[in-house]
Order: C-alpha cells, then sequence, then structure tokens
C-alpha cells in the first residue's frame, strides 16, 4: 500500500505540472487575476492552475484505485462518485467565478447542493453523530459546516503558496492515517492523489507566484479535504479532523466574526485575515507561508497523538494544545514584526 501510495502522488504531481505548462498560456490570456482590495499581488497573474491539480488528483487517483485495491463495496464507491461529481461542478462554478463574477445566492445554491450530495453519500456508509440524534439533523448541520468549510478555503487561498502549505501536510497526514489503518484505503489514495497535484502546482505558485489556483481550485479542494475530514471523524479520529485544518478554521472564522461585529459586508474582498495582515505588518510572504507550515506539522503532530489516546479529557486537552500554538500564530501575525514600527 505504501508504494501504491507513494506512486500515486507522483504521478498526480507530474500529470499536474505538465497539464499547467500545457494550459497556462490560455490561462495567460483569458483567466488573468487583476488586483483588488483582497489581493496580495501588484501584477495581473494568471488563475485557474486548480483545473491541473483537480483534474491530476481524480484521474490518477481514480486509476490507481480501480488497479491497486481490492474492489470496493458499493457505499464506498457511491460516496466516492458523489465526491468527485461535486468536486467538478464546484471546479465549474469556480471557473466561471474566475471569469466573470457571479452573484452570492447562486453560487452559495450551487455549493449548498454540492455539499449535500456528499454529505449524504458519507453519511449512507458511517454516521458521524450519535445514535440518538436525527439523521436529518446529523445531515444538515454537516451541510452548513462543509458549505462554511469550502468558503474559508477559497477565502484563505490569498497568498503564494498558502493552500499548498495548508493541505500537503494535511493530506500526507491523512496518507499516513490510512496506511495505519485509521483511514480506509479508498480514502488514502484520494489524500495521496490530492498531495500530489498540490505538489506538481507548488513550483508554478511559490513567491513571487506564476501562476494561481482561483476558484476553480479551492472550491474542490475544499470539498474533497472537507469529505477526507469527515471520514476521519465518524472512524473515530473527532479530535485529528478538527486539528489537521485548525489554522484555516480559526483565521477564517475569527476573520468573519470580526467583520460582523464591525457591520462589514462580509461578501465583499478584504485584507482583514491574519495571514494578510501579516505581510501588512512586516513579514514576507516566505515567512508567513513558513510560519503557518511548521504550524501545520505541529498539529498533524497532535493530530497522531490524539488517535492514541482514547480519555476525552486527554483528546480535548490535545486539541487545546494546537489551539495554543494556532493562537500564538494569529497573535504573532496580527502584531509588527519586530523592529518595524521604529524602522
Amino acid at each position: 500500500m505504501t508504494a501504491l501510495f507513494a506512486t500515486t502522488c507522483l504521478g498526480a504531481a507530474l500529470l499536474a505540472a505538465v497539464a499547467i505548462v500545457l494550459l497556462r498560456p490560455l490561462l495567460q490570456r483569458y483567466a488573468l487575476a487583476r488586483p483588488n482590495a483582497r489581493s496580495s499581488h501588484r501584477i495581473p497573474t494568471p488563475q485557474g492552475g486548480g483545473i491541473a491539480v483537480l483534474a491530476a488528483a481524480l484521474a490518477v487517483g481514480a486509476v490507481a484505485a480501480m488497479l491497486g485495491l481490492p474492489p470496493l463495496d458499493a457505499g464506498t464507491v457511491a460516496a466516492l462518485f458523489a465526491v468527485a461529481l461535486s468536486a467538478v461542478v464546484l471546479a465549474g462554478l469556480g471557473a466561471f467565478d474566475d471569469i466573470r463574477p457571479l452573484p452570492v445566492l447562486p453560487r452559495l445554491g450551487v455549493q449548498f447542493a454540492a455539499v449535500a450530495l456528499v454529505v449524504v453519500a458519507a453519511t449512507n456508509v458511517q454516521r458521524l453523530g450519535p445514535d440518538w440524534l436525527p439523521l436529518g439533523v446529523e445531515q444538515a448541520v454537516l451541510v452548513l459546516a462543509g458549505v462554511w468549510f469550502v468558503n474559508l478555503v477559497n477565502f484563505m487561498d490569498g497568498l503564494d503558496l498558502m493552500t499548498v502549505v495548508e493541505f500537503s501536510p494535511l493530506c500526507a497526514v491523512l496518507a499516513a492515517f490510512s496506511l495505519a489503518g485509521v483511514l480506509p484505503p479508498a480514502e488514502g489514495v484520494l489524500a495521496a492523489a490530492l498531495l500530489g497535484g498540490l505538489l506538481g502546482f507548488a513550483p508554478f505558485n511559490r513567491p513571487v507566484a506564476r501562476l494561481f489556483l482561483g476558484d476553480v481550485g479551492s472550491l474542490p479542494i475544499g470539498l474533497i479535504a472537507g469529505y477526507l475530514l469527515l471520514v476521519l471523524a465518524s472512524r473515530g479520529g473527532l479530535a485529528a479532523a478538527i486539528l489537521l485544518p485548525l489554522y484555516y478554521l480559526a483565521d477564517a472564522t475569527l476573520t468573519l466574526l470580526r467583520r460582523l461585529v464591525r457591520g462589514e459586508r462580509v461578501w465583499q474582498a478584504h485584507r482583514s485575515h491574519f495571514y494578510q495582515r501579516a505581510t501588512d505588518n512586516g513579514y514576507s510572504v516566505p515567512s508567513v507561508v513558513g510560519q503557518v507550515l511548521v504550524l501545520n506539522l505541529y498539529l498533524a503532530v497532535l493530530a497522531a497523538f490524539s488517535l492514541g489516546a482514547s480519555a476525552p479529557a486527554l483528546q480535548a486537552a490535545i486539541v487545546g494544545l494546537g489551539a495554543a500554538g494556532v493562537g500564538f500564530v494569529l497573535l504573532r501575525f496580527s502584531r509588527p514584526r519586530a523592529g518595524m514600527a521604529t524602522a
């Protein structure tokens, strides 16, 4: 299985890189991201690299699953098909929005439908909530959480390599969890494939980026990652599922709450996220993404420890350690870099 995951990752990385080289002239012509109130870049830069990431992850992942895994049960096949179909739908929505921005309500409507399809298929395989909780209530809560997660991934994709340093460790850890038997093999293949797609995209997105993911990439990446975390949580890894994306969850949620309190229009472009404030406070882009990467590695280690902790109090303490680490980084980002104020 280790060889299968490694081959899947490498294949997806190579396919994504080749696809980007072939697509980049078209993206340069038709999908330029021009600087706006949210942007961290100063010159028009092509976006849409997520097309290659998603295509590589889904294509290589499907081939690897068919050739390298035993036949899957009908429920798992249905869930994975729902994920793939919904990811493609969100990619199409994102591609259109990248070229010609859509109104908020139609965009949310498609997102709710895509997430609902995945949630229903996933909970038909294994439920997350207790038996006494009505299935419809559980699914409604998960759909709301899923739509928020998909959108926060999109909101946080505003800095070179940010999505890569967030989801590469997450996918690598999920693949490792699959090797350890915590996640099913099919989900491990999907994690390895998404990791490969992101690694193939990384050289084009490193500072100063020559290509952005675009909504066509961030939306389906959020959906796939959300599904993998849902499966992890449903198999006894709730603490790990909270820890792995905790930086994104905290930055995006706290930023939203602050904007709501100030009465701002939360759907409009802005530069209020902690990682954006960090660049305004004197931190370079490599410094910001480097600190996020280190934080995510720390969270990954805690997530692994949480799987071996059977006592709820110990799991809560491990999550608390993760929250403390995230809080430290957020506080650091929100203050001027040492020496900047007197420079």
